[in-house]
């Protein structure tokens, strides 16, 4: 184990001292002959490169600001709502020579990543039993006894870091002639440190372990592809509804799932549940127990996988009831008309709003505003006619009342039209003489007629504006493959 844990986290000597010989052999003897001949050398090419590429950089970047558009500070997630501008606002904004300068720097120092995900690769695939056994005899430890999580980070920290880092300044002594209770040993435990201190350093530009990185780099990026593509392939169509019947019975596996769990999860023994689901994921990594479950895969389950999807769609097709009618509405348009002086009613808009003596606009005095045509309204956005026809609302006393509109009188029978009130006083301007109370009394006593919600006031005389509801059902549009 501590040949293992020693090259964890640092590289061993003979690598540093192979990269070291290396680097030797590539840089020039001194700064006085690198000056001298800057055309010589690797290195040197590379510096004439760099010169000649800055200019193209330049130029390249002043392209792509003219192509790439501008990142909108406010955006945000269509899926998620996460919104970018308080923390994007701070950030550089995309440069061809910040980014190569931002790839160059992360290829340096993305080794160590790369050499612990080989030695995680090597202890769940069984490349050394010993060490794989170990890994599993602390796991069981740790699902056995849970509170020993909190352990875990402290010894990782000893034995994976601070062991490797003593036995690194503390080395054998070179000669051959040692006692025999130290002849095994890797490491001189006595004395002062004889080495100096291991520490993770980026590998050098244009180096072996340079190129090594972007081998790894390039694979991950293809095994990441890989991955997302079989996660969104697998998970998306069952969750984003483009099959409702199939994503509704999920929706209801997983609920009736919750309950179940928030009702039963203390009586699972979840200890033994994690410890042989550990056990089975480690031990199906085994070539030996791979290739036998390949081969049990293919004899007894793939017969199976046809008929449970059968069964699967016979219950969505059974017990999943979807609606199959879409989603109506009801929209509404009201048909002004306006009395001309000579005495007519003309028609004049299609409006939105009764335009009633006490609205917003008419209090403004804002004309109103829609439509000239029956033909020229649309429905609203989302949404399409259901219905070829508009409909004329009978009822007009119950709209009145719903909007609370005053000032109106109601045509209950007919054409259903609701008029403004004549209103005396709304053409007179300056001082103006009040009746006396004998006039007063006699105009009560020539006015007994209906009331204002039953017909007129009596003398024949209506406001200016009259109105009358239409109505029409709608239905969602359906945007699929728009």
């Amino acid at each position: 184990m501590d040949e293992y844990t020693a090259n964890l986290f640092v590289n061993d000597d003979t690598t540093s001292a192979a990269d070291a010989s290396s680097d030797r052999e590539d840089n020039p003897p001194s700064d006085a002959e690198s000056h001298a001949t800057p055309s010589k050398g690797l290195r040197g090419r590379v510096a004439a490169l760099r010169d000649k590429a800055g200019v193209q950089d330049r130029l390249l970047e002043k392209l792509l600001q003219q192509v790439i558009p501008h990142d909108d500070a406010g955006g945000q997630n269509p899926m998620f709502g996460y919104s970018e501008g308080a923390a994007q606002s701070q950030r550089p904004p995309f440069n061809i020579t910040t980014m190569s300068n931002n790839f160059r720097r992360f290829n340096v120092r993305i080794g160590v990543m790369f050499k612990f995900q080989g030695h995680v690769e090597r202890l769940l695939t069984w490349r050394k039993t010993s060490h794989t056994l170990s890994f599993l005899g602390v796991y069981t430890f740790v699902c056995l006894d849970p509170y020993l999580l909190s352990v875990l980070p402290l010894s990782i920290l000893i034995v994976g870091v601070l062991i490797p880092s003593f036995l690194a300044r503390h080395p054998a002594p070179p000669s051959a002639t040692q006692i025999a209770t130290e002849h095994s040993l890797r490491y001189s435990p006595r004395g002062p440190p004889t080495a100096p201190a291991m520490t993770v350093k980026p590998v050098k530009e244009l180096s072996r372990d340079f190129f090594h990185n972007m081998r790894d780099l390039q694979n991950s990026m293809e095994d990441f592809t890989v991955l997302h593509d079989l996660v969104i392939g697998a998970v998306v169509p069952l969750t984003n509804f483009s099959d409702e019947a199939l994503s509704s019975g999920l929706f209801l596996a997983l609920f009736v799932g919750c309950v179940t769990m928030s009702i039963a999860a203390h009586l699972l023994p979840w200890r033994l549940i994690f410890l042989v689901a550990g056990w089975a994921v480690v031990a199906s990594s085994h070539p030996a127990v791979a290739r036998a479950l390949a081969s049990a895969q293919r004899t007894h389950l793939d017969p199976q996988v046809d008929k449970t999807r059968g069964l699967l769609d016979r219950w969505i097709s059974d017990d999943i009831i979807l609606d199959s009618a879409p989603e109506t509405r009801e929209v509404e348009i009201f048909e002004l008309q306006r009395l001309s002086p000579a005495g007519e009613w003309e028609p004049w808009l299609f409006s939105p709003s009764p335009y009633d003596p006490l609205s917003y606009h008419r209090l403004a005095g804002e004309r109103a505003r829609g439509a000239r045509f029956f033909e020229d309204v649309i429905a609203p956005d989302g949404w399409e006619w259901s219905e070829k026809k508009w409909a004329l609302d009978l009822w007009s006393r119950d709209w009145v009342e719903e909007r609370i509109i005053t000032g109106v009188e109601v045509e209950t029978e007919g054409e259903r039209w609701v008029y403004d009130i004549y209103d005396e006083n709304e053409s007179r301007t300056g001082v103006v003489d009040h009746a006396t109370e004998e006039e007063q009394n006699a105009a009560a006593e020539a006015v007994r007629g209906p009331s204002w919600e039953e017909g007129w006031d009596g003398m024949g005389r209506r406001g200016e504006w009259r109105r009358r509801r239409w109505v029409r059902l709608v239905k969602r549009k359906n945007t699929v493959g728009a």
